[in-house]
């Protein structure tokens, strides 16, 4: 089905907190259910601190990450974990994705690029 936007039929709105590479990247790492600290989501998601930490506090401020500070020998560690509501949206915005899929559209091609690319690398 082609979208019409004379009709007033809009394709599917997806939330734009969630749409930033980076802060997908967060969120779906930390969706298995388990905390991780700052320096293991910034291993998982190969971003630089400021960023990871531009991009969690954004997170934070919505009401979808959790942030907890321990002591681990003497040294204070942030952990972050999903919210109920990062939980929510992430599910939201991956069955958006899968009504996509689901309606039997070819999937794209690989996307070429001139320069060697990381396949971990999200953005």
């Amino acid at each position: 089905m082609a979208f019409n936007f004379q009709s007033g039929i809009r394709p599917m709105e997806f939330d734009r907190r969630l749409v930033s590479p980076a802060r997908l990247s967060i969120v779906a790492a930390l969706f298995g259910g388990g905390n991780l600290s700052f320096t293991e989501l910034k291993k998982v998601t190969g971003l630089a601190d400021g960023n990871l930490h531009a991009q969690t506090r954004r997170l934070e401020e919505c009401g979808y990450l959790v942030k907890t500070k321990e002591s681990s020998h003497g040294r204070p560690v942030t952990f972050f974990g999903l919210s109920s509501e990062g939980v929510e949206a992430f599910e939201l915005f991956i069955r958006k994705l899968n009504r996509i899929l689901d309606r039997g559209r070819p999937l794209p091609g690989p996307i070429l690029r001139e320069e060697p690319h990381d396949a971990f690398r999200v953005w």
